[in-house]
């Protein structure tokens, strides 16, 4: 028996021993996101027994090192760890900005201490993370940023606002980018600093959207006092830290192609159209409806087969570059023109907003709609990633 043939084969009996029934099948008590921190709560009992096992095994992220709170599998064996779980309907929903865009650089940039002590924590979900990059003044043009941090000894002491800061109130770090050398350039003099939220001087806002919901935050820095040693990679050298994390973090938008994973998600456009037109058989009466859905699913496959193809490019070694920005840019605009179709699907029952007499799926349609118009600005504009397209991966002049 092969290498990867035993590993499939205990991987396989371990799950047989150790995945509570509740966390298999279809309809599994897994809920589709766990952000971690020490806010976390559990749905179910067995759900956190589900969680405590993957931590202890490393497999929360399985092809990290075992001393980072990984389990140091090669892709393969990561691979087939994916099947197995798959094929009895299971998988770690442990996912954080911490997994996805810090962790990287981190891996990249950080001192081998610095890794020791952030990346297991990150790995066990005991910690959830928050992105300070975005300043009232500074948003398309990040490198405008304000935010001040002047070195006190053993520590900078940061005064400043961060906007947009996405679950802020609710993160127990935030990952920060701070201007140290106000006479530099302004591309330099910028520090990449890791700060604890509950430090003295750190308090949040929370921006109520169009829609209703508070995902992002003001985040406000007074005299705040943070460690030297907090600080990644040199002084004034945080532009490169940024650039680095910015990637995969369009990375990680580009990868969401199926959206937020809410119940309006996973009732498919087909299946909201039967709903709509009290049709649950056959060929969908309307041709038109029938035609806008056959190409949005198309539209969907294709940037599902592409995105595949290009990160098992990047697994092998090849690495994510600017094509990062191309999927963002489709991925932000489809996903508009899901939730629009999905509304235009639906007619006036589309424009119900609250009321005991419809379901939460219904409630949900409009404000999916109002959500939406943030993915193109989010993480990068249209615009940004149109530059940054033009230059990195046409090649056209400024």
């Amino acid at each position: 028996m092969s290498n990867i043939d035993q590993f499939r084969s205990s991987t396989r009996d371990w799950l047989k021993d150790n995945c509570p029934a509740s966390c298999q099948g279809p309809d599994n008590a897994l809920p589709d996101i766990i952000w971690g921190g020490r806010l976390q709560e559990y749905p179910d009992p067995d759900v956190k027994l589900w969680m405590d096992k993957l931590i202890e095994k490393g497999w929360t992220v399985p092809s990290w090192p075992e001393e980072y709170g990984g389990a140091g599998l090669t892709k393969e064996e990561e691979k087939v760890l994916r099947a197995e779980m798959h094929a009895i309907g299971t998988y770690s929903p442990l996912y954080s900005f911490g997994i996805s865009m810090l962790a990287p650089a981190l891996m990249e940039y950080a001192t081998e201490e610095q890794k020791r002590e952030h990346l297991p924590k990150i790995a066990s979900g005991e910690i959830r993370w928050c992105q300070g990059y975005s300043e009232p003044g500074a948003g398309s043009d990040l490198a405008s940023l304000q935010c001040k941090a002047v070195r006190d000894g053993d520590d900078y002491v940061i005064n400043g606002q961060k906007v947009w800061t996405s679950t802020a109130d609710v993160s127990d770090w935030i990952f920060c980018l701070v201007r140290t050398d106000p006479n530099a350039a302004k591309h330099d003099g910028i520090s990449f600093i890791l700060i604890d939220m509950a430090t003295e001087g750190v308090s949040t806002k929370p921006i109520e959207l169009i829609s209703g919901a508070s995902p992002f935050c003001e985040t406000f820095f007074d005299n705040v006092r943070v460690p030297v040693a907090n600080r990644i990679h040199e002084e004034n050298k945080g532009w490169s830290v940024a650039k680095a994390l910015l990637l995969h973090e369009r990375t990680m938008l580009a990868a969401n192609s199926r959206g937020s994973g809410s119940g309006l998600e996973r009732r498919s456009l087909l299946t909201v159209a039967r709903d709509a037109l009290g049709q649950k058989n056959g060929t969908l009466g309307d041709p038109a409806i029938r035609s806008e859905i056959a190409q949005t699913e198309m539209d969907t496959l294709c940037y599902e087969a592409t995105l595949q193809r290009t990160t098992e490019a990047a697994k092998a070694g090849q690495g994510m570059g600017p094509e990062g920005s191309m999927f963002k840019l489709y991925l932000s605009e489809l996903n508009q023109r899901k939730a629009d179709l999905r509304q235009r699907i639906n007619g006036a029952d589309s424009l119900i907003w609250d009321g005991e007499d419809f379901n939460a799926e219904d409630k949900e349609i409009t404000r999916e709609w109002l959500y939406g118009k943030a993915a193109t600005i989010l993480g990068g504009t249209s615009e940004i990633q149109l530059n940054i397209i033009s230059k990195r991966v046409l090649g056209l002049p400024d």
